[in-house]
């Protein structure tokens, strides 16, 4: 069974960039199988897709983001990274990495890591 573990500062400050690291174990992140996801959860909202990335490092972002974000992958180290550039108050979320046989729904997720924009 696919594992993830997001991890990454708590705290950015305003027109930073927020960059998260998902550790995957239990399978490769160089599987043809599974797109590797990002989502996210704002206080007091739903769930949020943010992008995916797969096994070529082709790239799908929600239209959203998508001036802002990258997800790019290490496959040496087995995980994906997540960053997101000129942060407000608004990117404020638990902030999740997820795998799944579609790249919107993800099958596994990680625990969440709470990221927080503030100055």
């Amino acid at each position: 069974q696919v594992q993830l573990q997001e991890s990454g500062p708590g705290l950015v400050k305003p027109s930073q960039t927020l960059s998260l690291t998902c550790t995957v174990s239990g399978g490769s992140i160089q599987s043809d199988r599974y797109y590797w996801i990002w989502l996210r959860r704002p206080p007091g909202k739903g769930l949020e897709w943010m992008g995916a990335i797969d096994y070529s490092d082709s790239t799908y972002y929600n239209p959203s983001l998508k001036s802002r974000i990258s997800i790019s992958r290490d496959t040496s180290k087995n995980q994906f990274t997540l960053q997101l550039r000129s942060v407000t108050p608004e990117d404020t979320a638990v902030y999740y990495c997820a795998s799944g046989t579609d790249r919107v729904v993800g099958d596994y997720r990680g625990q969440g890591t709470q990221v927080t924009v503030s100055s």
